[in-house]
């Protein structure tokens, strides 16, 4: 039997998978390292500390199925989108990279709109946002200029791992959609945009596809890991292009619900055309010459862990959740806004912050964390209604990450979305989507369809039940109302807050 290894650069860790090529997860580990949050909307991590744990995840992959090491013929990554790694002419990491959900680039993001205007949309298909990596290399342009005039290479977080483990330097187009340098549909750095900006083309990597076979692993590495020498490493995608992949969101027509630190809802695209209101995302897919839009909620599975460490810090997040499977829709009278560090879509504002409206001496734990799943799940399907209001049919959805453990969660988005929502059988979210493109890179299969044919089942479907369809309905306008009745309150807080 032969095996392919898919692994997945989180926010808060590294996943490791080995699938063989019947597409049966053989084995899964995965591995924590720290976030550095040492001021208000700073969120940083250290490099090294991805290498080190992706290499003790990897190892301790392999010491669980020693009979597998020499039947491993390839490797391939997902990552955290937009962090930017600094690296100098001797390829040694800068500064911290800073995260995708460090909010600290408004004065860059503004900038970057009054330079640009029109033609930043025309070329990237985004608008300037706080989580892209664009506003993070003004940022440090700006503040530390020291660090500035050292810089020789920029990568994003799985591409350094790559690199750690290959010594040969690479970023993909899905990744790299997510920078704002690069011009979508001519599938180059914009030379238009870094001249503007004053950014050498240099420090930008060389593009590949997402199957791209980029090297082997270097002998140490391989020796450290317990593998053989030789193996094939391809390049990857970012994570929710490699989500998307792993869920078999592959052709027209299919929309994805994927769960974890952030939320997103993303729908498959044939070209960069599409026209997209409300901050909505287009980027490459990790599928070669396809793409996809995106609405992103910053704090969804963050919201949950928030509420799990102030309320109940020694229980699982399942015996947390299956708790508000008796409470009813409405969460008796509460709303919560999920905008813990800022939002995304549809709202670009790095200020707001969350809410939870209607409180009373009632209200139980329960209670509480019903509304905070709800609130999370109102704030996703605001993507949903501006894919809809932009002409697309959504009447299925494939959910997976955290929303997609809980039957009750399930139920809640397939009444909140107004759509079935599906329940994959063996759902590993992007570390599958990177093992595929491993498995396809290696030659197994054809193409990517044809690998998600073997790799992928479907288990349950839940449909809508209307008498929730009817009650959210009324709920969600009620959120809506929300962001534009607290943002100036918000505003005035900022002043509170501590640096």
């Amino acid at each position: 039997m032969k095996y392919v290894m898919g692994i997945d650069l989180g926010t808060s860790g590294v996943k490791a998978i080995l699938v063989d090529e019947n597409g049966k997860v053989c084995g899964e580990t995965s591995k924590p390292y720290r976030l550095i949050q040492d001021k208000s909307g700073y969120c940083e991590q250290n490099p090294d500390d991805w290498v080190e744990q992706t290499i003790a995840a990897m190892k301790e992959l392999i010491a669980r199925q020693p009979v597998h090491r020499r039947q491993v013929e390839g490797i391939s990554f997902s990552g955290q989108m937009h962090g930017l790694v600094l690296l100098d002419e001797s390829c040694q990491v800068l500064r911290p990279a800073i995260l995708w959900n460090d909010t600290r680039t408004t004065a860059q993001c503004t900038r970057i709109t009054k330079m640009l205007g029109e033609r930043l949309r025309t070329i990237t298909k985004n608008h300037a946002l706080e989580g892209f990596t664009l506003p993070k290399l003004l940022w440090v342009k700006e503040h530390e200029p020291d660090i500035d005039q050292q810089i020789d290479m920029f990568l994003l977080p799985k591409d350094y791992v790559r690199f750690r483990l290959t010594g040969a330097v690479h970023i993909d187009y899905s990744d790299a959609a997510g920078t704002l340098l690069l011009d979508i549909g001519g599938q180059m750095w914009s030379e238009e945009i870094c001249q503007t900006f004053d950014i050498p083309l240099h420090i930008c990597p060389p593009l590949v596809s997402s199957e791209t076979e980029v090297g082997t692993l270097l002998p140490q590495v391989a020796r450290e890991v317990g593998m053989r020498r030789g193996v094939k490493v391809f390049a990857g995608g970012a994570d929710n292009a490699c989500g998307a992949i792993g869920a078999g969101i592959l052709s027209p027509g299919h929309t994805l619900c994927s769960i974890g630190t952030s939320g997103v809802i993303l729908s498959y695209e044939e070209d960069h055309d599409r026209e997209l209101h409300g901050n909505v995302h287009l980027f490459h897919h990790a599928k070669k010459d396809a793409f996809y839009t995106m609405g992103v909620t910053l704090s969804a599975g963050y919201s949950l862990d928030w509420i799990k460490s102030l309320l109940a810090p020694d229980e699982s997040f399942k015996e947390l959740v299956e708790e508000v499977a008796d409470v009813a829709p409405g969460a008796n009278g509460l709303l919560f806004t999920p905008y813990l560090v800022g939002e995304r879509t549809p709202y670009a504002d790095s200020i707001i912050r969350g809410s939870l409206i209607g409180l009373d001496s009632r209200h139980e734990r329960r209670h509480v964390v019903r509304a905070v799943l709800e609130g999370i799940t109102f704030s996703l399907n605001e993507s949903i209604v501006l894919f809809r209001q932009a002409g697309k049919r959504i009447d299925s959805i494939v959910s997976i990450g955290g929303g997609a453990r809980s039957q009750t969660w399930l139920q809640m988005q397939a009444d909140i979305f107004q759509a079935e929502v599906i329940q994959l059988e063996n759902e590993q979210g992007p570390a599958l989507g990177a093992a595929m493109l491993a498995a396809v890179g290696c030659g197994w299969f054809q193409s990517l369809e044809t690998c998600a044919d073997q790799f992928i089942h479907q288990a349950t479907v839940y449909k809508p039940n209307q008498q929730h369809v009817d009650i959210y309905d009324h709920l969600f306008r009620l959120y809506q109302r929300i962001y534009t009745r607290t943002r100036d309150i918000h505003v005035e807080l900022e002043h509170y807050r501590s640096s």
